[in-house]
């Protein structure tokens, strides 16, 4: 079973950029500024955009949230390898 969000980046085409995935239905990849969660941010739906703008909403702030542990996570390792 899959993760319900995965972290992706393509670091030689755009460095300052991060993808969140959602990985559950509805699908969907948010494209955005990595020091800034809300610039330049992009929803690319692999499923079909849901009609309801709370959902939404919803999803777009889990993704935030999920992002947020992970760099919170990531610098909790690197402080630990010092």
């Amino acid at each position: 079973m899959l993760p319900r969000f995965l972290l992706a980046d393509n670091s030689l085409d755009t460095p300052d950029t991060i993808f969140v995935v959602h990985t559950q239905t509805p699908r969907f990849i948010i494209e955005t500024d990595i020091d800034d969660f809300n610039s330049n941010q992009f929803i690319h739906w692999i499923d079909k955009k849901p009609e309801d703008e709370d959902q939404i909403a919803r999803l777009v702030e889990e993704s935030e949230d999920f992002l947020e542990q992970e760099f919170e996570n990531e610098e909790f390792l690197g402080d630990e390898e010092e």
